[in-house]
């Protein structure tokens, strides 16, 4: 039987072998990729992730290939994307506990939740696209939290790269708040290698400077006291799988990422990278 797996992307730019990466191994594999994005606008991908000339400022060098700038700019124009799930439309948003009629409000809430779980079982695995993008509309969205939360539920892998990690750290049960990290081996983008300056959107017309938040600090938090965060500073590749999680550090990572999660999936891996 064919696999499907559901992708999520950011609307305000998605890197491009963050995407074609995992997309690729999927493809190879003949599994089904399903597209989604917060509000249903289809996504884009950041333009310095299809020039193979631009240069990784903490890197001092290109991260992307000619190849792999052609390939993610045939993906990125291509129908692939078009028409994606809007996650606003097909997931309930928690309401206010100050709205009027909270506590019917709060129980049809839950009611809808319940389908969501049911919802999961079409797919064998949830994919969280890195890129700067993230950051804005995916990190703290209350429906992807509920996404996550719902795959780890029905004991389903979650493989999220670079800032889309962000997600898997904030993605947390209301009644007791714990981490689903709490306890982990993850990894996601190091101090060493963010940005001082130039963090950019799609859709917006300023220079953040670097990303509003630390990445790295957060997953080391959510992970203690017994689990980890592995920056791997200076190895040309970071992934570690700690089932159900699949964590890629950032671009480098993002085929190797994929071709682990298809190992979770076809052949049962369950630890890999630490």
């Amino acid at each position: 039987m064919t696999r499907t797996i559901l992708i999520i992307l950011s609307e305000y730019g998605y890197w491009g072998e963050e995407l074609i990466g995992p997309l690729a191994a999927f493809d190879r594999q003949g599994y089904r990729s399903v597209f989604a994005t917060p509000t249903g606008k289809r996504a884009r991908a950041l333009p310095p992730s299809l020039d193979p000339g631009y240069v990784d400022p903490p890197l001092g060098r290109s991260v992307t290939t000619p190849e792999v700038a052609v390939a993610a700019r045939q993906v990125d124009e291509s129908n692939r994307l078009d028409s994606p799930v809007s996650l606003a439309e097909w997931i309930p948003e928690r309401p206010y506990n100050s709205a009027d009629g909270y506590l019917r409000k709060v129980e049809a809430y839950y009611r809808e939740l319940g389908r969501l779980d049911r919802d999961v079982e079409e797919y064998d695995a949830l994919v969280l696209v890195g890129g700067s993008g993230p950051i804005v509309d995916l990190a703290n969205n209350g429906r992807v939290h509920d996404l996550i939360l719902a795959f780890v539920r029905a004991d389903k892998p979650v493989l999220a790269e670079c800032y889309g990690i962000a997600c898997l750290a904030f993605a947390r049960d209301w009644e007791d708040r714990a981490s689903i990290l709490r306890g982990k081996h993850v990894t996601g983008h190091c101090k060493e290698y963010d940005y001082k300056d130039g963090t950019g959107f799609l859709g917006v017309d300023f220079n953040m400077g670097p990303p509003p938040y630390p990445l790295e600090y957060i997953l080391r938090d959510a992970t203690a006291p017994d689990g980890r965060y592995h920056g791997n500073v200076g190895k040309e590749t970071s992934v570690i799988v700690d089932y159900p999680f699949v964590t890629g550090r950032s671009t480098p990572d993002s085929y190797l990422s994929g071709e682990k999660l298809v190992e979770v999936l076809e052949s049962g891996l369950r630890r890999y990278g630490w």
